[in-house]
C-alpha cells in the first residue's frame, strides 16, 4: 500500500490522465497550447501537487531519485533514451506496465505500454518525485 507522498503522486495521475488527447509542442508547458514530454511531467506535478521539478527530461532526473522497476509506483516517472543521450524523454507512470507521455510532434499525449519494443529498448529507468524533499527545493 502506497504511503501519504505515494498516494499524492497517484492523485497527480487524475491531471495526467486528463492531459491524454493534447498535442505535442515542443517547448510546450501549457494544456490549451500543447506540451512536449517533460514540460506535461513539469506541469502535471505543478498543478496536481504544487511541486516545481525543473524544465527538462534530463534536470527531471537529477532532481528525483532512482528506483528500481519492481518498485514502480503509480506517479513514479520513467525515463528514456530517445535522441542518443540519456534521459532525454520522460513520462508518468500508470500502473500495471503503462505509462502515460506527450510522445513528438504530430501525435498527442497517451498511453504506451513500457514492455512495447521500442521502448523496452530504449528505457532509462524509473525515478521517483520524493514529494517533501522536491517541495522544499521549490521553496
Amino acid at each position: 500500500m502506497p504511503d501519504d507522498a505515494g498516494r499524492q503522486r497517484a492523485g497527480a495521475l487524475v491531471l495526467a490522465m486528463a492531459y491524454v488527447g493534447v498535442p505535442y509542442r515542443r517547448g510546450g508547458t501549457d494544456f490549451d497550447q500543447g506540451v512536449d514530454c517533460s514540460g506535461f511531467v513539469q506541469s502535471t506535478f505543478r498543478e496536481g501537487l504544487g511541486i516545481a521539478l525543473p524544465r527538462t527530461a534530463a534536470e527531471q532526473a537529477q532532481a528525483t531519485r532512482p528506483i528500481g522497476v519492481d518498485a514502480l509506483e503509480p506517479g513514479d516517472l520513467v525515463f528514456f533514451n530517445t535522441l542518443g543521450r540519456p534521459y532525454s524523454h520522460v513520462g508518468i507512470y500508470v500502473g500495471q506496465g503503462r505509462f502515460v507521455h506527450s510522445p513528438r510532434p504530430g501525435a498527442q499525449v497517451r498511453l504506451e505500454r513500457l514492455d512495447g519494443a521500442y521502448w523496452r529498448a530504449r528505457f532509462d529507468g524509473a525515478r521517483r518525485v520524493d514529494v517533501p524533499s522536491v517541495q522544499a527545493r521549490a521553496e
